[in-house]
């Protein structure tokens, strides 16, 4: 059916995709009329109606005229929600189809003619048509968007998770524990290889858990390779910052030690570029493209060309102006999603202990 109404595909994980899907849109945007119009749904997503997401700019990298189009459900009960945790499909079909009827506005409002800025700009070309909607719609329009199945926000310079998914993880180890009679963290000895990956066998012995459902709902959370092993450094990070014992100064050392490498020229311990994306990924859920943006405007900054010390890297997570904040509430779990205090006492590709630094009170 989609390629019967010749639908424009995209894949979410393959950057190959999302060009060839920009190459297409241009070619039936600007075809004179021998494409019909295209249709996009710019949101990217569903929502709950109470705001309008942030616009995709792949709808206006064209920069040809764009008629905006509004849908309303002006029922008495909202049936037709499908959100971010919200009612499933399922549900949302069966209350749809229990009703007597559905009744569906749809308005049309004039064609909105971009201005030079707009036609070479695609993000204030979609940001401008957001708010001409969201004025018409009577409802606001946010800087919350998606990427992937992901809520984010902008805060400064990177998009953070509304709720980071390291949170989900602890929930899932939660219910771990609660499903094997007790998660038992044998981190005493963890498995890490050569080249610093483990492997869902290994992660399984790692944390003591038998359930292989359990373990695979685990590794979703953590970057894989093609063979499914995954960096033992994230996974002990995760788990330090899951125990909501120490404080953003304490975690964010720790994550320096862990993603640090050391200078051959200097001897000295810095953080480049992977690491710092690695971290701001884990901690924030901030893609990678805003992470390797802003570690370059830091490196810059502080005139460092190796990447970032400690104090550099601790200037921006914990008293930066727009960061600082963003830091200190990430790194403090809701008391649902924290996990025991496990024991580390080995050490990691990097030549870093993997025993934690104590708290004040130990």
């Amino acid at each position: 059916l989609l390629r019967f109404n010749q639908a424009i595909l995209v894949s979410r994980h393959d950057p190959a995709s999302r060009k060839k899907v920009v190459e297409e849109v241009k070619k039936r945007a600007t075809s004179q009329g021998k494409w019909p119009q295209v249709l996009f749904f710019p949101e990217g997503t569903c929502s709950n109606k109470k705001a309008l997401l942030k616009f995709k700019p792949g709808a206006f990298i064209s920069g040809v005229p764009i008629q905006p189009v509004l849908i309303r459900y002006p029922n008495s009960l909202d049936s037709t929600t499908w959100a971010w945790r919200g009612p499933g499909v399922l549900k949302v079909i069966w209350l749809t189809a229990s009703q007597p009827c559905t009744t569906v506005e749809v308005e049309f409002l004039p064609v909105y003619q971009p201005s030079p800025e707009e036609a070479v700009n695609p993000t204030l070309y979609a940001n401008n048509v957001q708010k001409v909607m969201a004025k018409a719609l009577g409802i606001p329009a946010t800087d919350c968007e998606f990427v992937g199945n992901l809520p984010v926000t902008v805060v400064g310079r990177l998009r953070v998770a509304l709720e980071p998914r390291i949170w989900e993880l602890g929930k899932v180890l939660r219910k771990a524990r609660y499903l094997t009679e007790g998660l038992k963290c044998n981190l005493n000895s963890p498995p890490v290889g050569t080249s610093g990956q483990v492997g869902p066998s290994e992660l399984a012995h790692w944390l003591g858990l038998a359930c292989p459902k359990a373990v695979e709902e685990i590794c979703i959370y953590f970057q894989q390779d093609a063979d499914g092993n995954m960096d033992a450094r994230e996974v002990a990070l995760a788990l330090e910052a899951l125990q909501g014992e120490h404080d953003p100064q304490q975690l964010t050392r720790r994550a320096f030690e862990l993603f640090s490498e050391v200078e051959a020229r200097t001897g000295n311990s810095c953080l480049r570029q992977d690491g710092f994306c690695a971290i701001l990924r884990l901690l924030l859920g901030t893609p990678g493209v805003d992470g390797a943006e802003l570690f370059s405007r830091l490196c810059t900054e502080d005139h460092s060309q190796d990447g970032l010390t400690l104090d550099e890297f601790q200037d921006f997570s914990l008293r930066h102006s727009d960061y600082a904040r963003l830091f200190s509430t990430y790194l403090r779990p809701p008391a649902t999603c924290t996990l025991p205090k496990p024991a580390l006492s080995s050490t990691y590709p990097n030549g870093v202990s993997a025993i934690s630094p104590k708290s004040k009170g130990d």
